[in-house]
């Protein structure tokens, strides 16, 4: 499985790495990772196989919810999981109204993850 996390804060990455060291080590999942959405949909206008989109909601520029709007109406097929620190409920409103898969708050339970992922 194919997975793009997109986050502003780079040390996100290293946090995914080390939670998902062994399901990577053993080809289950591959991590590609994004620092703003702009890269993110750069990516995936270039690449024929797309990852699922785990994305933080809150970064500068374009947001979390803009990627999310913009990717469910270019390719609708992809799921997209959204990330906030922010218990708040018009994120979650619009976040769903774009079409969300999936709707996480950090701190992110790692183990639920890995088995909405792996599932």
């Amino acid at each position: 499985m194919k997975v793009m996390v997109v986050d502003d804060e780079a040390d996100v990455r290293l946090l995914f790495e080390q939670r998902f060291r062994k399901e990577v080590q053993a080809g289950l999942i591959e991590f590609y990772f994004a620092l703003s959405a702009r890269e993110a949909l750069d990516f995936i206008e270039t690449h024929a196989e797309h990852p699922l989109i785990l994305s933080d909601i809150n970064m500068p520029g374009m947001s979390g919810l803009d990627l999310l709007k913009t990717v469910k109406e270019k390719y609708e097929h992809l799921k997209v999981f959204m990330i906030t620190a922010y218990g708040n409920a018009e994120y979650h409103r619009t976040a769903v109204a774009y079409g969300c898969d999936g709707y996480l708050t950090k701190p992110i339970d790692f183990a639920m993850l890995k088995e909405t992922l792996l599932t």
